[in-house]
């Protein structure tokens, strides 16, 4: 087709195959075909067959005159007869034929000319039919011709806007300026939906002729960008931003998701900044709940009523961390660097679909389909997933919103256990570097499978509320300020003498913090079984493969966790295990050496928040030592212990700041949590530890091998021991302090 386009611009003759395409289809008139025709007509002329009888009558009329045919037409039933044959096999072997034969009272090759005569005639038939369709492309191409030059001769010219010569305008020019329009168009109908909820008069997009560029036909109606048009760059709560770079996917609904987005970006900005009565102070702690009713009565939208058996979450917290707005938003809006900053949340993360990448280079109208699965550090505490749009906006004051809100409305889902009404943040600029963060969670979940000894944690807003999220941003927006210094503070000893070296430790404690986290929940796509103990500690395993992974040592791996609850509050828990002095209370595999600490980098204001590196030397003469990577962190909301067996040669290539991602590490550690709020009064008493306890081991190096019953009841003996090493330490300890 493009190629009949220039020859109709410039006025001249088509080629004589051209001419042909377009004009007349040949029909095949060859001699065979001609032959055919002449037999089927004389075939349609005797009803399709033909009887062929020899003469009759005595042999002196034979002698006295020659044979002369006689034909007669077949009959009806023998005619019904051979069709319904044909149907079922158009070309008959020869024992068919005879068959056949016999049962019409015909002569064998009767029948054989009969499905000849048949097969040409079909084959003329079909060969008629082709003929029709290739007359109605033809009319159909030469249509389409003549209407595109039709357009293209009252084209305007793209630089004077005035009628333009043949030739002037490319053919794809044209059919992007016709795209152009009807984007317009889509533009004009979503602004009018945002404007039911934000107030704002729809914007009229003028029509824009920039140069043709890479970018996507969509830019050639909202290039100019971000406050260049009047009206654009004051829209508190306006899609105007959101619309300019939404990309034609049809895997979503994407005007209902746009309207949802816009709608949960207001709801949240009011649920970030009204008082009372929405949110009500609380009596006995500081953490503020959610006037349900009141809710209701701001907010009668919404995503619908609660689900039958689901409960409400609602919590709200504030703080000022150690990061830079812009930075803030780059993480939150990108999927592996959130997922990474807030590893211990979150243990799976995808991004479905970027519906807008946002404007002016930065992440404001941004919007895109996520999923997630949060977690809690324990196998007994089922994660939540989530399927939600996450949209950012920079508002006229210069705060940045980040708002999260279910798809669940518009698309159910049979499973549904968790579903997150508008939630996330309003990041606000400071001085200095600094960014005022406050944070909104609200959810609605099942969570009767919740393990009785963590129900009050979960329930008190701990486990997945915003005071966790904040916590946890400001404990890691420190930790990453350490990794960038760029000197080495006063407060780091031992062998680490470059920044390089610093960077590279760092990392890999990073990556042995988010291997850990990663592999001692409740995930979907873990499969624990339960060995022993009672109620809930019970030890779950589950069983990896490790094949052509730099970061983990090949082999079976086996994983075993178990939780408990201690009546001695988290910090007293926390410092005992990340004392190296006392480990060789509980450590089983240090064999009572003695633990000296080589290297310590401090990564945050608490004095528990460091990576060390610790070598284990052996009282066996005739036993190695050890060097084990561990971190320690701790914020109001948890705390963990993690460590990893590292070997000496590979632990000095990233001490003198080589690769960490090629050291293998199977991590194991602790994590702490508070059984409930602080002041509250449970069933278990308050101030006490809920304690994950979670080893990975290489079982065999083979990873096909099999998993031996040995193995298993050696693990589960270690963890069992180690967890009556550490109640008979704190408890003892607790007692002399009483």
């Amino acid at each position: 087709m493009a190629s009949l386009v220039p020859s109709i611009l410039e006025g001249q003759q088509l080629p004589l195959q051209h001419q042909h395409q377009l004009v007349e289809i040949p029909q095949t008139t060859t001699a065979e075909s001609e032959m055919v025709r002449t037999r089927e007509e004389d075939f349609e002329s005797k009803s399709g067959s033909e009887n062929i009888e020899g003469a009759s009558g005595d042999d002196q009329d034979a002698n006295q005159r020659p044979r002369k045919k006689r034909y007669h037409r077949h009959t009806q039933h023998q005619i019904q007869e051979m069709e319904a044959f044909f149907k079922e096999c158009p070309h008959p072997d020869d024992k068919q034929r005879k068959e056949l034969s016999r049962e019409l009272g015909l002569e064998p090759l009767q029948v054989k000319f009969w499905f000849q005569n048949k097969r040409t005639q079909m084959k003329t038939q079909h060969e008629r039919q082709e003929n029709a369709h290739l007359r109605a492309d033809n009319e159909k191409l030469r249509t389409e011709n003549l209407r595109y030059k039709e357009a293209l001769s009252n084209a305007s010219c793209p630089s004077c806007g005035g009628p333009a010569a043949l030739g002037e305008m490319s053919f794809d020019e044209h059919h992007l300026r016709i795209e152009n329009a009807r984007l317009r168009e889509e533009i004009d109908r979503i602004s009018g939906i945002a404007a039911k909820y934000v107030g704002k008069p729809v914007v009229s997009y003028p029509l824009l002729s920039p140069p043709i560029t890479s970018r996507s036909p969509l830019d050639l109606v909202v290039s100019g960008a971000f406050g260049v048009q009047p009206g654009i760059g004051g829209e508190t709560f306006g899609a105007g931003e959101l619309l300019r770079s939404v990309s034609c996917q049809p895997e979503f609904e994407k005007p209902m998701v746009i309207e949802l987005a816009v709608a949960a970006m207001e709801e949240l900005i009011r649920m970030a900044q009204l008082g009372e009565p929405l949110w009500a102070p609380g009596l006995e702690n500081p953490i503020e709940t959610l006037n349900e009713e009141e809710y209701i009565r701001t907010f009668p939208r919404g995503i619908g009523p609660k689900p039958f058996g689901f409960k409400s979450e609602a919590s709200r917290e504030t703080a000022v961390v150690i990061m830079n707005h812009i930075n803030l938003v780059e993480i939150l809006m990108d999927v592996n660097q959130w997922s990474s900053v807030f590893s211990s949340i979150v243990s799976r993360a995808l991004t479905f679909e970027v519906l807008s990448t946002g404007v002016a280079g930065n992440y404001n109208g941004a919007l895109q389909v996520m999923s997630a699965e949060f977690q809690v550090p324990s196998p007994l505490v089922p994660t939540r997933e989530s399927l939600f749009v996450r949209y950012c906006k920079q508002h006229a004051d210069g705060t940045w919103a980040v708002v999260d809100v279910s798809l669940d409305s518009l698309r159910p889902s049979p499973v549904l256990r968790c579903r997150r009404r508008p939630s996330g943040c309003l990041i606000q600029e400071m001085p200095n570097g600094y960014s005022k963060v406050i944070w909104v969670e609200h959810v609605e979940v099942d969570d009767r499978s919740v393990h009785n000894i963590y129900k009050p944690l979960v329930n008190s807003g701990l486990a997945f509320g915003a005071k966790r999220w904040v916590s946890t941003l400001d404990r890691q927006c420190e930790r990453l300020a350490s990794v960038m210094a760029s000197n080495i503070p006063s407060g780091d000893i031992g062998v680490i003498t470059s920044p390089e070296g610093r960077k590279s430790m760092l990392k890999l404690a990073e990556r042995m913090v988010m291997s850990f986290c990663g592999g001692v929940t409740a995930s979907t796509t873990h499969q624990w079984t339960t060995l022993s103990g009672s109620g809930a500690e019970d030890v779950r395993v589950m069983t990896r493969k490790s094949i052509d992974d730099p970061g983990r040592p090949p082999g079976i791996v086996l994983n075993a966790a178990t939780s408990f609850w201690l009546p001695v509050p988290p910090k007293r828990v926390f410092d005992f295990l990340r004392d190296e002095s006392s480990r060789s209370e509980w450590d089983i595999l240090s064999n009572g050496g003695v633990v000296q600490e080589m290297a310590h980098i401090a990564n945050g204001r608490d004095h528990g928040n460091c990576v060390s590196l610790l070598r284990v030397n052996s009282a066996n003469s005739n036993q190695s030592n050890m060097l084990i990577l561990q971190e320690s962190c701790t914020d109001p909301t948890g705390s963990y212990v993690i460590y990893a067996p590292v070997d000496f040669a590979a632990m000095n290539v990233v001490l003198n700041g080589g690769d960490p991602n090629y050291v293998a590490l199977l991590p194991s550690g602790f994590a702490i949590l508070p059984d409930g709020p602080t002041g509250s009064i449970g069933e278990v008493g308050s101030g006490g530890s809920l304690l994950t306890v979670a080893f990975q081991i290489l079982v065999d190096s083979v990873p096909t091998a099999k998993l031996s019953l040995g193995s298993v009841a050696t693990v589960n003996s270690l963890i069992a021991c180690t967890v009556e090493r550490i109640k008979a330490a704190v408890s003892g300890e607790n007692a002399q302090q009483a």
